[in-house]
């Protein structure tokens, strides 16, 4: 198992070279640059801003001095959007409040939707199944920039449980997490459901049953942990994608998360912050992967690592 970790961690490193070579190299292409404004800035300014953060130099300088800083010092460099703020401090004051409102969201979607998925398959075409599959259908349609407005109105404006936006105390991770919760609670709904359907009609779930067995015990000693495999692997791809922040849903509470940051510094141009969020996102999605793969070995125990 050692073993099998420390290969995972070592495969990354040609995966971050991957991606900040990719990134490094569209962000250059792209027409236009970080200084573009409305009203055009002056010649001489722009060659000042270049000079002072090296955008004047050859690319390929520019290549090898930013991940000598990132490899060597931990350094991002500065942003250039906000001004005597580097892009390590910014990702340290804005991530843990992504990942705060993202892991709060995705336990309520595992809470949730698997017990979901789950009546829905042990009553199979019951109107409790197709009222599971409206819920899910419903989770999965209704995009976060309509379901957060229509909770803030309820719960904020009419019935003043809960602050509108903001994030200045636990109160303030409700509603964003629900709204973000509502898309991969649904989904894993929909996956336990077609997973454990699946089993529940496999020989060693009938032999199971023709013991004598409780239905309730087939489920959850023979059946759940089979059927939970795939839904494992769809619920990793869910958590990296709510742990690393959504634009719309801290849009519209107006959170300070890494998500919102993310499409800003891509509208401003801000190279280095870009950079280092993009390496942020490539983080956690590998980690969360990784995370996934070890986890099938506690639930088949056939699957083995060395």
């Amino acid at each position: 198992m050692t073993r099998y970790v420390v290969r995972r961690v070592l495969i990354l490193l040609p995966v971050w070279l991957t991606v900040y070579t990719l990134t490094f190299t569209l962000y250059h292409l792209t027409p236009g640059g970080p200084w573009d404004r409305e009203k055009p800035v002056p010649p001489q300014a722009i060659a000042q801003l270049n000079q002072k953060y090296g955008l004047d130099r050859p690319l390929w300088q520019q290549y090898l001095d930013y991940l000598g800083g990132v490899v060597t010092r931990f350094d991002f460099g500065p942003s250039y959007s906000r001004v005597a703020r580097g892009v390590g401090d910014i990702i340290r004051e804005l991530f843990p409040v992504s990942l705060r409102i993202g892991a709060l969201a995705m336990s309520l979607a595992v809470l949730l939707g698997i017990p979901l998925g789950v009546m829905a398959a042990v009553r199979y075409q019951s109107v409790a199944d197709r009222a599971a599959l409206v819920i899910s259908v419903l989770g999965v349609s209704l995009p976060s920039f309509v379901v957060g407005p229509i909770l803030i109105w309820v719960f904020a404006l009419q019935l003043a449980w809960l602050p509108p936006g903001g994030i200045d105390g636990w109160q303030h991770h409700i509603l964003p997490a629900i709204t973000l919760s509502l898309f991969p609670m649904s989904l894993l709904a929909r996956a336990t459901r077609a997973s454990l359907i699946e089993v529940l009609s496999a020989d060693y779930v009938r032999t199971a049953r023709s013991k004598g067995l409780r239905e309730g015990l087939v489920v959850r000693r023979h059946a759940l942990r089979n059927a939970l495999i795939p839904v494992i692997t769809i619920g990793g791809i869910l958590l990296a994608e709510v742990l690393v922040g959504s634009f719309y849903v801290e849009t519209v509470f107006a959170v300070p998360g890494i998500g919102r940051q993310f499409v800003t510094s891509v509208t401003s141009r801000d190279y280095p912050l870009l950079m280092g969020v993009t390496l942020l996102m490539t983080t956690v999605v590998a980690l969360v992967n990784l995370a996934v793969d070890l986890s099938y070995a506690l639930l088949d125990p056939r699957i083995r690592y060395g």
